[in-house]
């Protein structure tokens, strides 16, 4: 079972340790609700934080980042991976939003923030509409000293959702959508038209 570390215990740390942080899942299943709720537990604390999104992800807003039901918090959107560590500053808890988006640098950038002391909190989908591992993420995690997966409910038969099926004709591995889009699905449901192997 997943146990959050406690806020108070990121200052208590005598050798300044910081720590990574992967919350994953798929479409609709509350990654970026339980992003921002962490790091508004962090400001609660008085602690110092600053939130990445990928400038790509425009679909709600061009700076905050939003969930799916509206909580939002002010991000900084950045290109590349390798611009956090130029604006991250004296920051103590980092929230990277839809960690899936950025270049495998960011492997790289989360391991040296969290080395210099930082709490690093990264969101994102962990495997993409085809079903497989999603940029970074498996990267994230295997570093990562907490993942969290979390999981949405199947738009199909009501069952545990994992899966983030692409309803529209694309193969771009990258296409920006909502419930126009994608819907979630359990396993059986993602993979029940064995010909497209979960492709839409």
């Amino acid at each position: 079972m997943f146990v959050e570390p406690r806020i108070d215990s990121f200052k208590a740390d005598s050798r300044g340790a910081g720590w990574i942080e992967v919350i994953c899942g798929s479409m609709f299943s509350g990654k970026t609700e339980e992003l921002i709720r962490r790091l508004n537990r962090a400001k609660i604390a008085k602690q110092k934080i600053e939130i990445y999104k990928p400038a790509v992800d425009t679909r709600y807003h061009e700076t905050s980042v939003v969930s799916h039901n509206d909580s939002s918090i002010r991000s900084t959107p950045v290109q590349f991976a390798d611009d956090i560590l130029l604006l991250v500053g004296d920051s103590d808890v980092v929230g990277i939003d839809e960690a899936q988006f950025f270049d495998m640098e960011l492997i790289k950038v989360a391991r040296t923030l969290a080395n210099k002391g930082k709490r690093v909190i990264l969101a994102g989908l962990d495997m993409d509409f085809k079903g497989e591992p999603f940029g970074p993420m498996p990267g994230l995690m295997g570093i990562a000293e907490f993942v969290t997966k979390v999981h949405a409910i199947c738009m199909k038969c009501g069952g545990v959702a994992s899966y983030s099926y692409r309803l529209t004709k694309s193969d771009q591995k990258v296409l920006l959508g909502e419930q126009d889009a994608y819907e979630a699905r359990c396993r059986n449901c993602f993979y029940e038209n064995p010909d497209n192997e979960g492709e839409a």
